[in-house]
């Protein structure tokens, strides 16, 4: 516990620090572009090296790749080195290639992922994904360096790492502001900005990959590029990655589905007069923002976690698979619980904050904040399910994931289709995020299921008797906020004075009346991290 706790906090230090300024990236791009049309355009171009990444090596990271390499360190007679020397080789050539061939067929990539676009739209999408594509063969770059550290028990670099791209993406942003004065006009938007919009965003991506590879230079690993794949253990790699792959492609479909959806959603509120951006760049934004507290806590033990599992299951230990499995899930909700509820509370307080600059009205903010609200109730049951299918990954089962992902993918997608049909344009994308919400949550509960018969048993009855506690910690803590923020409103109403009111007073409040409450309920998980803090701030 105190391991994973100890592992987890240095992560979640570079994670915090690399998703706030991740969000003073968004907002200072949003104040660029707008949440309209230009920003349905680069958000859009922004996401398609994800997804292709993904498509090839993300989506294999956690679930093949880390285990692999760790099993490759305990049974090769080299610990391993040859293999991961084959491995980031592979990786790299395939990625090149990818990025080439992407740039290449971009327009139609962009027309697979949006439905309603202007051919204006479509054009300013695929010149922007021309410029972003190629950053691909550097995910990869990166993204194996990372990978490698965390097998070593080195897990700062890869958090601290996406600092850099931040801060370069946020200069870029201001550049484009201040500088070139770039237009938030789809129509008027010259070749010169999009230029400006899509090699900053690439600059980037190549600064935090260069990072890695200096801190995984520094970890004593020496790259030399390795062709004999003969006998090279990647094989069965690509055997279990098959699954993996499967995984990710029925995800990427089911955000094609998503995609096309909030597009058109958001064309059809523009046609239908609703003043506000209401397509997927508020899907987006607001999705980020519910990620900001699963991707500094839940990120951040999953990765501590991973590993040792790993290494349990190849020693027969089925019993430290469960004890650690329990202690990362507790150490999770303890925090995710009650950031879950007060993004119901305070979510349009926190958009205001960040977004209701430059080319974005109060309004347009107001609606990201009011699908944020929205994509705070499935904060835990997501968390949960990303935690669960650890466990089949440590076992090296990639298959019964993508099985769990593809009825995923068909709640998902059914669910938000019948969002978009029913709800009024200007309310469909706070339909689809509800749509998000009851698929993990029967999602959860399934794959529970099957990863309790897996490891026989992952503790539920502890697990459950601290949920209760948790909740019934942070429910008195939403209710005070909700009091600060009726009393604010009244007083000031909901402008940036009025949100940072709400998040400092209301928040502050909450999270301390949680903390008391937690301490007083005997949530040792709380107890454990207060005490990490306290602990390093009085060194």
């Amino acid at each position: 516990m105190n391991r994973l706790l100890r592992a987890g906090a240095i992560m979640a230090a570079g994670t915090m620090v690399s998703r706030l300024t991740g969000f003073i990236r968004t907002a200072v791009i949003a104040a660029a572009i707008g949440t309209a049309l230009l920003g349905d355009a680069y958000n859009v171009a922004y996401q398609i090296p994800y997804i292709l990444f993904d498509l090839l090596i993300g989506g294999m990271l956690s679930s093949v790749i880390v285990p692999s390499i760790v099993r490759a360190q305990k049974h090769d007679a080299d610990g391993g080195k040859a293999y991961e020397q084959r491995l980031l080789t592979i990786a790299t050539v395939l990625l090149i290639g990818v990025a080439a061939l992407g740039v290449l067929l971009a327009e139609p990539i962009i027309e697979l992922y949006t439905s309603d676009l202007s051919p204006r739209g479509v054009e300013v999408a695929a010149t922007l994904a021309r410029y972003i594509l190629p950053q691909i063969a550097f995910f990869g770059l990166g993204a194996i360096a990372g990978a490698i550290l965390n097998t070593r028990d080195r897990f700062a670099a890869p958090m601290w790492a996406p600092v850099l791209n931040n801060l370069v993406v946020i200069g870029v942003g201001l550049a484009y502001i201040f500088v070139i004065h770039g237009s938030d006009d789809i129509d008027k938007v010259s070749a010169t900005h999009l230029a400006v919009l899509g090699l900053g965003t690439t600059a980037g991506i190549v600064a935090q990959s260069i990072a890695l590879v200096i801190s995984l230079h520094r970890a004593g690993f020496r790259f030399r590029p390795r062709f004999d794949l003969r006998d090279s253990g990647l094989g069965e790699l690509a055997k279990l990655g098959a699954w993996a792959l499967a995984f990710v492609g029925i995800n990427q479909l089911a955000f094609v589905v998503t995609t096309n959806l909030t597009t058109a959603a958001g064309s059809r509120a523009i046609a239908e007069g609703v003043a506000y951006g209401a397509g997927w760049t508020p899907y987006n934004y607001a999705y980020q923002l519910f990620q900001l507290p699963y991707g500094i806590i839940a990120v951040s033990v999953i990765t501590a976690m991973l590993p040792r599992m790993s290494r349990y299951v190849t020693d027969g230990r089925l019993d430290l698979v469960r004890d650690e499995f329990s202690s990362g899930v507790r150490m999770v909700c303890s925090v995710i619980v009650p950031a879950g509820v007060l993004l119901m509370v305070l979510g349009p307080a926190v958009t205001v904050l960040i977004f209701s600059h430059g080319a974005n009205s109060v309004q347009d903010a107001v609606y990201i904040g009011n699908v944020l609200q929205v994509f705070g109730l499935a904060l835990v049951p997501f968390s949960l399910f990303q935690l669960l299918l650890r466990v089949f990954y440590s076992f090296g089962d990639t298959r019964t994931p993508a099985l769990v992902a593809l009825g995923n993918a068909v709640l998902n997608a059914a669910l938000s289709f019948v969002a978009y049909l029913v709800l009024p344009a200007g309310q469909a994308v706070m339909g689809m995020a509800f749509a998000f919400t009851v698929t993990y949550t029967v999602g959860a509960g399934a794959t529970w299921m099957l990863a309790s018969r897996r490891a026989g048993g992952l503790g539920g009855r502890s697990v459950l008797d601290g949920l209760w506690r948790m909740y019934g910690a942070a429910l008195p803590c939403a209710a005070i906020a909700l009091g600060v923020l009726w009393a604010t409103r009244q007083l000031v109403g909901l402008g940036t004075l009025g949100s940072a009111l709400m998040l400092v007073v209301g928040g502050g409040l909450g999270m301390a009346v949680y903390l008391f409450l937690a301490h007083r309920l005997r949530i040792p998980e709380v107890n454990s991290i207060v005490g990490l803090v306290a602990g390093r701030v009085g060194r």
